[in-house]
Formats: structure tokens, C-alpha cells, sequence
């Protein structure tokens, strides 16, 4: 199965009624225990990577799996820039062969964030890239972009009715309740205004902060037009956890492979977990 865009993923989810989990990567154990789980599960699947991912491993890097591996994997993969801060750095990622971006104007006011979209959709469409923007201020940090509880702002659904006419974006990440990194307490998501947001907007819907959200709670935005699920927090935990374990019982290991196996393995469970959750399992 070759790459394909984001799009068609979500398309077939919104048709489906269920969901795509969207999984962050940023080494080859993560890489491997994602691709490993979509296959097992035989769910289609998005990787993400976000501006610090890619310097992290580096773009030469990055253009070597996505020309050859991912084009070698059974199941649909989209491979997609995860919250991009600038045309530079989706450009950046079409150039090696990201096959979906996000642009994430959602601190500037309305109409910047509708330019800037514009302008990125207008260029990736050209090269067959869909794109992914933001309305609403998400509180938390993911990477780049933090907003802190005062400024978090939820989405407005006339606005994102508006907003989608405006830029023809191909899928929308709302802003409802949930929050980037670890919860202090449990998340409370405004089902109300994700329905009133679907009624209004004909495209895909993309939950960030989707990581320590109950189960059921996904299901049921899931159910409401929610289409694409970020997943981060949950797999770096899972990772963090398993390997410290494993460190404190094997003191004297230095083979690499004997910790960061385990841990590999402990994010592929996170990943097969979250697959049935959504529903894509049998999907792809």
C-alpha cells in the first residue's frame, strides 16, 4: 500500500463513522511500534511528526523512510506535519514528501489565520497535500506553541463554518475542552458545541490533546464528527514508564536493544489500544 494523503483517510473515517488515530514519532522505536500496530490491527494510520521531530532526526532522515519504507508498509499511511508554525516549515515538509501538513495560525486573530491558511492550502493542493488547520486556542504546550489557561479559547462554530468557506481546508482541529500535554485533573469536552460545530462544517474533525481523554469520551466525539485523534503524551509515558522499569531492575545492562526493546513494545500496546477505541481496526 503506498502513501496517501490525510484526506483520503479521514474521508473514509467521516464515511465510516470512526476514527484515525494520529500517532507522534520521534525515533525509530516509535516508528516501528506505530507501523507495527496499524499492521496487526490492519487499521489505517497517521504519523506525525511535529518542527521538533524533524530537526531531531533530521530531514535526510525523515525523506529516507518516507521514499523507502513507508511506500512498503500494508496498510494506508499518511505520513503529515504536525502543528507547523510557518509556510517555511510546510514547505519544508512537502519538499521530502509529507503527504499532509498542518498549519497552525490559531494565535493570530480570525482573519490572519485565514490568509495564512489560504495560502498554505492554495500551494499544498497544488502538489496533491491536504491540509490541516486549527480554530481555537488549545491550552498547554505541544512543542512550539503553548497557550496557557487564560488565553485557551474555544472554537466557534459559526466562525468554523466561516473559516472552512474562507481557506477550503481539508480537515479542522477544534478547540473543545481538551489540552495538550499531561491532565492535572479530567478533561471536560463541550459535546454541544462539537455537535453544533459538525451540523455546521462539511469536512473531517481533528481532537488534539486527545492523550489521557477517557475512552468513552473519544468514542462519543468520535461520534459526533471527530475523524482524526492526536495521540503523544500517552506514547511517550508508555516509553518513559516501561523503561525506567526495566532500568531499575537491570542495573548493569548497556546493550541498548535489552531497555529499548521493552519500551518499543510498551508504545505498540498504547498504539493497538487506541486503534480499537477508534474503530479503524479491520479498516485499512
Amino acid at each position: 500500500m503506498s502513501l496517501v494523503t490525510g484526506d483520503v483517510l479521514l474521508k473514509r473515517a467521516m464515511e465510516g463513522k470512526y476514527g484515525v488515530g494520529a500517532f507522534n514519532f520521534n525515533n525509530l522505536e516509535f516508528l516501528q511500534a506505530i507501523l507495527e500496530a496499524a499492521k496487526e490491527t490492519n487499521s489505517p494510520v497517521i504519523l506525525q511528526v511535529s518542527e521538533g521531530g524533524m530537526k531531531y532526526m533530521g530531514l535526510s532522515f525523515l525523506e529516507g523512510i518516507i521514499k523507502h519504507l513507508l511506500y512498503k508498509v500494508e496498510v494506508p499511511v499518511a505520513i503529515h506535519l504536525d502543528h507547523g508554525s510557518s509556510l517555511d516549515a510546510v514547505l519544508y515538509a512537502i519538499r521530502i514528501g509529507f503527504t499532509s501538513v498542518m498549519i497552525d495560525a490559531s494565535k493570530r486573530p480570525f482573519d490572519e489565520n485565514v490568509n495564512i491558511t489560504r495560502e498554505v492550502v492554495k500551494i499544498a493542493h497544488t502538489v496533491g497535500v491536504s491540509v490541516e488547520a486549527e480554530l481555537g486556542k488549545i491550552k498547554g504546550t505541544e512543542e512550539h506553541v503553548e497557550v496557557s489557561e487564560r488565553e485557551a479559547l474555544f472554537t466557534d462554530p459559526d466562525e468554523a463554518a466561516k473559516f472552512v468557506e474562507l481557506t477550503e481546508v481539508d480537515s479542522l482541529a477544534v478547540a473543545i475542552g481538551t489540552a495538550h500535554g499531561i491532565y492535572k485533573g479530567e478533561p471536560k469536552l463541550d459535546f454541544d458545541r462539537l455537535y453544533d460545530i459538525k451540523r455546521k462544517v462539511g469536512i473531517p474533525l481533528v481532537l488534539h490533546g486527545a492523550s489521557g481523554v477517557p475512552l468513552d469520551d473519544v468514542r462519543r466525539a468520535i461520534s459526533l464528527g471527530i475523524c482524526k485523534i492526536n495521540i503523544d503524551t500517552d506514547l511517550r509515558v508508555a516509553f518513559r514508564n516501561k523503561l525506567a522499569e526495566v532500568l531499575s531492575i537491570r542495573r548493569d545492562e548497556i546493550d541498548p536493544r535489552k531497555f529499548l526493546g521493552p519500551a518499543r513494545d510498551a508504545v505498540k500496546e498504547v498504539v493497538i489500544e487506541k486503534i480499537k477505541a477508534f474503530g479503524s481496526e479491520g479498516r485499512a
